[in-house]
């Protein structure tokens, strides 16, 4: 898994590129990237499967903010991303991972 990070100089927009990596879970069907940035939605940023079998998203937020986040396999298990900047209890025994959107 991974996190790119670019702050666009015209807008005070970072834009962030996720990545999940074919490897993690061969078995996905689909991966759902969610966050306190869409209200948790997990149908509202579904990743894309490249043919490499990564799925991957991109998203524009906010800079200079941070955003609590997770990987959501097929309905099922969540994942963090190990490139997180840092990662906080989420009440469900378990953590979500965090960046902040600066390059």
């Amino acid at each position: 898994m991974s996190l790119k990070k670019q702050l666009l100089k015209s807008k005070p927009v970072c834009k962030v590129t996720f990545r999940f990596p074919k490897g993690i879970a061969d078995h996905a069907g689909t991966v759902a990237l969610a966050g306190d940035f869409n209200n948790w939605d997990v149908s509202a940023c579904e990743m894309t499967r490249s043919k490499t079998g990564e799925f991957t998203a991109m998203l524009n937020l906010e800079k200079g903010r941070t955003y609590e986040f997770r990987y959501l396999v097929d309905g099922k298990e969540w994942y963090n991303d190990p490139q997180a900047d840092y990662y906080v209890a989420n009440g469900y025994g378990e953590e979500n991972g965090v960046f902040i959107a600066e390059a």
